[in-house]
């Protein structure tokens, strides 16, 4: 076959609203910007519009509008990249190895990172599906969705016609699941074995699917990485009319003419919001985008519990060693002698905590550096673990990893939130950090085929890797993926609850700018 080819006709594939053309590259077939649904400002998705002849999906699609323009850093760690925006952004990317409807391939469907009100899926050079389908027999799908206010502001005060405004970007990605189910075999997918999978903010949508109705039946494996946390503060939540008030008012709208609110240039009304963000964070109030209980998303599992439909999905859970907390100052830690470790810790802690958090550290993780204690993640570990004994007690199998390896740079790091990213989706070779990561080859080959066995399967144990237990309401075995990947039960909850209980806690927040053109630091 040959390692290119785009002509008029071909590759062509007719999807339900139209033909579609793509292009062959390198083994694999790309259709980009793919629309699978539209949609008016807060209303839900409809059916895209059909079409006549063929059109180009040679161009990835808009990506949804965020509110604040991010500032670039640190691109070793986590390539970036950005595209023009659109609030029409229901569109997605398909990679497949075939077009062979007989295939019958797993699919997996990537939502991405970012929280509810920022990213994009192709914001993270290492969200390309290539890799998973030339090499692993995968049909990937990457989505784009409304995010932020365009996604998630609650106007349900002002009537039915928003009833579910505040869910609107989920509800996409239920169309784009949709749009999944109809079409997928023509690109050699199989329907009925679709994985959903997603990190950080995407994590939170796998989940959040799974508690949705609308999404029965959509998918069939779920898998979360790093989306369940349990940030501490004491600051409180917005009331929604208020802050939909403030809007109006910032963009000189009546409530009794919100419907002008679907009208309004997308940039006026992000300076808008971004104007009313920062009235109540002054005031201590958090403003935070992302789906809301009522009759149509039926709770996060934390506050109502797993509904007896999403107790039956295969899933699997993880965390990163560090997550948010990787920074210091303190040069190349093996270099440091260990009583000078020890001083720096208890000087860090106090004595009585530090000498405890080092006997402890010491028993979990034998052999590291009690430097990375600083780093270690509770505010993720604790509630994931907490979260796959209770998904257990269903009738389908729960896993649980941790990334673990330590990367020898930047005076040694362990791994951030996001650095399992280019593992599971194949593609180490195109992010920098990951070539002085130990065993950094068969680190990729235990990810791929855990994920892609998974997918297939519902259970992620491969030839290349220990055997990995499942997760029951009892113990949890932990898969660690490091330099000497082994699995261990029940191995950090000591560690991890009196380092939480006996340490100052971490809080997570992303500050609006005082200035529209300001920027914020990104975190995905």
């Amino acid at each position: 076959m040959e390692k290119f080819f785009c002509t008029k006709d071909s590759p062509v594939v007719e999807v339900k609203q139209g033909k579609i053309k793509g292009y062959f590259f390198d083994g694999v077939y790309r259709f980009l910007g793919v629309p699978y649904a539209k949609a008016q400002r807060f209303m839900m998705p409809e059916e895209p519009d059909h079409w006549d002849g063929i059109k180009d999906c040679l161009a990835y699609g808009k990506i949804c509008p965020i509110l604040i323009d991010p500032t670039p850093h640190d691109e070793i760690k986590v390539p970036h990249r950005f595209w023009p925006e659109s609030e029409h952004c229901q569109n997605l990317n398909v990679f497949t190895s075939s077009l062979d409807p007989e295939k019958k391939m797993p699919v997996m469907v990537w939502f991405h990172g970012g929280g509810y009100s920022t990213g994009s899926a192709i914001e993270h050079v290492a969200y390309e599906g290539d890799s998973l389908a030339k090499h692993d027999g995968v049909v990937t799908v990457c989505v784009n969705h409304r995010l932020n206010v365009f996604g998630h502001l609650d106007l349900s005060m002002f009537g039915e016609k928003y009833a579910n405004s505040v869910n609107a970007g989920i509800a996409d990605l239920v169309a784009s699941l949709e749009w999944v189910k109809d079409n997928i075999e023509k690109f050699g997918g199989d329907p009925d074995n679709v994985t959903i999978f997603g990190q950080s903010g995407g994590g939170g949508k796998v989940t959040t699917l799974g508690q949705t109705p609308a999404a029965d039946g959509l998918f069939h494996r779920a898998i979360v990485m790093s989306g369940i946390f349990s940030f501490h503060g004491d600051r409180k939540e917005q009331d929604p009319k208020a802050f939909a008030l403030e809007i109006l008012n910032q963009l000189h709208i009546d409530e009794k003419d919100v419907d002008r609110l679907q009208r309004v240039n997308y940039r006026l009304l992000i300076m808008a919001v971004n104007r009313a963000a920062r009235k109540f964070e002054k005031q201590g109030i958090n403003i935070n985008w992302g789906p809301h209980r009522n009759d149509w998303f039926l709770g996060s599992p934390e506050e109502v519990g797993f509904r007896d439909h999403f107790l039956k999905i295969p899933t699997m859970v993880s965390t990163c060693f560090s997550e948010f907390h990787g920074r210091d100052s303190l040069g190349e830690k093996s270099e440091i002698p260990v009583p000078e470790r020890e001083r720096i810790i208890k000087d860090m802690y106090g004595q009585r905590v530090g000498v405890k958090l080092l006997e402890l550290f010491r028993k979990t993780y034998p052999g590291l550096n009690e430097l990375y204690i600083q780093h270690l993640d509770t505010v993720g570990r604790i509630p994931t673990v907490a979260y796959a004994r209770e998904k257990s007690r269903g009738q389908a199998p729960v896993y649980c990893y941790m990334f673990a390896s330590e990367v020898p740079y930047d005076g040694g790091r362990m791994p951030w939130h996001c650095a399992d990213i280019p593992f599971a989706f194949h593609n180490a070779h195109v992010v920098p950090f990951t070539y002085c990561v130990p065993n950094h080859e068969l680190l990729e080959k235990q990810f791929v085929n855990a994920y892609v066995n998974f997918a297939k399967t519902g259970d992620p144990n491969n030839k290349y890797m220990p055997h990995w237990d499942r997760v029951t309401p009892e113990h949890v075995p932990t898969m660690i993926f490091c330099e000497n990947t082994e699995q261990k039960v029940d191995y950090d909850d000591e560690l991890m609850i009196y380092k939480d209980q006996n340490t100052e806690r971490f809080e997570f927040s992303i500050k609006t700018p005082e200035e529209e053109g300001d920027g914020s630091d990104w975190v995905y």
